[in-house]
């Protein structure tokens, strides 16, 4: 799931809402309100709204390929968070896009974004677009891109390693 090179997909998606999960077969669709949550290890999806959307394996059984997350969303995992009001994240490529004004947050570093945060899982980078600020300690950069590239740190956790800026740097 989002924010974890490496993790480890063997696990299940558990879906949780306090205020119920709406089944649609028809749609291959489950709808979960109120203090919704996905989570798959040690990462979890909180909203408002979350939608998973499913298909059938040819083996048997269904598999979450796209979740939508609207509304207070914010991703966690041990070493970052991030927050917005919606997020697309589609699990098969590993690529999620967080919009409303999206902020990450790791123990060292802040980015913020005016339009769009992107995080593509595979390649361990983040790409802030619209007015992008990233922010560590004293230091700041501000561009209409930025792209942050993760590595895994001396304590085995991903960390920021560099970031591209692109535009009105």
């Amino acid at each position: 799931m989002l924010f974890r090179s490496g993790q480890d997909r063997s696990t299940p998606i558990e879906i949780y809402a306090d205020d119920g999960i709406e089944w649609q077969q028809n749609s291959q669709v489950y709808i979960a309100r109120g203090n919704a949550r996905a989570v798959q290890g040690e990462v979890t999806i909180f909203s408002d709204v979350l939608i998973a959307y499913y298909r059938k394996r040819p083996q048997g059984g269904t598999q979450i390929w796209r979740m939508d997350a609207i509304g207070n969303v914010r991703i966690v995992s041990p070493e970052q968070t991030a927050y917005g009001a919606k997020a697309v994240y589609g699990v098969e490529s590993g690529v999620m896009v967080m919009t409303g004004k999206p902020l990450l947050v790791t123990k060292t570093d802040r980015i913020t974004a005016r339009d769009s945060l992107e995080f593509w899982e595979k390649r361990s980078m983040a790409v802030a677009r619209g007015n992008a600020i990233a922010i560590r300690e004293d230091k700041r950069m501000k561009a209409d891109v930025l792209t942050a590239y993760f590595v895994k740190g001396k304590n085995g956790k991903s960390e920021i390693q560099r970031i591209h800026a692109y535009n009105n740097v």
